[in-house]
């Protein structure tokens, strides 16, 4: 056998060698999690009210509260370390740690790369506005105002769903949009649950009540690639979470509406 022939043959068992243990090491993350008692966790740090920083500089919100759920289930201490909409997925991909709870998004491109949990918070856009408002569909906006925020994503959904007989006032930030449904400028808003539950938490006589969806994007767990125990330990806690309704009291603590039974 030539020397260049060897080499090719060595550097390929090597490959496959490492290969091998990296896909073991991955698989392992459940055991290890369970013997040192440690889940590491990212979350957000600037995005209220998934994540955010209080004022006795420790992290609060909707993400926080999952991950030390979860952790609670692991019988493990909860690290959790922040990260930003663009290092999230590296941080998890490079074994900074072991779970992204950070309202992160399902799509195709990170299928690829990464797995997903089950769903565990809402995140959508949707046509909010008064209780007594009788609003149930796109068709029922005719010959009402709506509230948008100026090239927001809602604002682009929204114009796509809505005939000339509605009137749509745009405004250039989500401050500008909330400010007209408070003081009556606008019948209702096109925003998202976010920015719905901010206006929540000021607890104004015009409470924004969800009449319709017009983009749903929930909110998933990231995990590694080929960790089918600390998946399956993952959505089981999930569903635990769902069925005794802790999760959904998650939910109206940070977004001020119990979980939707569809998710």
């Amino acid at each position: 056998m030539r020397f260049a022939t060897i080499l090719g043959a060595v550097g390929f068992a090597t490959a496959v060698l490492v290969g091998g243990l990296t896909g073991a090491a991955q698989a392992d993350a459940l055991d290890r999690i369970t013997k040192e008692k440690v889940l590491r966790v990212a979350v957000p740090q600037d995005f209220p009210p998934f994540g955010s920083v209080g004022p006795d500089l420790k992290p609060l919100g909707y993400d926080i509260d999952t991950a030390n759920l979860i952790g609670k289930e692991l019988g493990a201490k909860v690290e959790l370390v922040p990260v930003s909409s663009s290092n999230r997925i590296p941080y998890l991909t490079t074994g900074k740690v072991d779970l992204v709870i950070s309202s992160l998004g399902k799509n195709a491109e990170r299928e690829k790369v990464i797995d997903f949990s089950a769903a565990y918070a809402p995140f959508f856009n949707g046509v909010f506005g008064p209780e007594a408002s009788t609003v149930e569909k796109a068709e029922d906006l005719n010959g009402k105002t709506v509230g948008v925020t100026r090239g927001s994503v809602e604002d682009i959904e929204l114009s796509k769903i809505v005939s000339d007989k509605v009137t749509v006032r745009r405004y250039e930030d989500n401050n500008g949009t909330i400010s007209a449904f408070l003081s009556g400028q606008v019948e209702l808003v096109a925003t998202g649950n976010v920015v719905a539950a901010a206006i929540i938490e000021r607890n104004p006589p015009r409470l924004p009540i969800l009449k319709f969806l017009i983009k749903n994007s929930p909110c998933f767990i990231g995990l590694n690639k080929d960790e089918g125990p600390l998946l399956e330990k993952v959505n089981a806690i999930l569903a635990k979470a769902k069925a005794d309704g802790s999760l959904s009291a998650i939910s109206k603590k940070w977004l001020g509406t119990p979980l939707s039974k569809d998710l």
